[in-house]
């Protein structure tokens, strides 16, 4: 079994930045990769960003290359989420989520355990 929190989220305005973190418990948290997701109100869960266990390997949703930054320190088992010049679009709960095996990352059903989610909006 693995303990998901998610922390960081808040309020910002267009263009600022918000870093989020996620803290694991249970098992080895470098045995698995991890993941952040986001949904927004009346919308599907989505993938953003995933890192593989060793942080060697990321993966990003086409529309925040550039602007997220997924990271983790397994010494801490936790994952991080830099996002940069948010826009209002950014505005969702965000979970982070891990996974045992390399396939299918950017695949929510693919995900094992998951976090109860964090609140980002972005004011315009």
């Amino acid at each position: 079994q693995v303990h998901l929190v998610e922390s960081g989220g808040g309020l910002v305005q267009a263009g600022g930045s918000l870093r989020l973190s996620c803290a694991a418990s249970g098992r080895t948290f470098s045995d698995y990769h991890m993941g952040w997701f986001r949904q927004a109100p009346g919308k599907e869960r989505e993938f953003v960003a995933a890192i593989s266990w060793s942080g060697g390997n990321t993966y990003y949703k086409d529309l925040v290359k550039g602007r997220f930054t997924i990271s983790r320190d397994n010494a801490k088992n936790t994952v991080y989420l830099q996002m940069n010049n948010l826009k209002p679009e950014d505005t969702a709960v965000y979970y982070c989520a891990a996974k045992f095996g390399g396939v299918g990352v950017t695949t929510l059903t693919r995900y094992n355990y998951w976090g109860q989610g964090t609140q980002v909006t972005v004011s315009s």
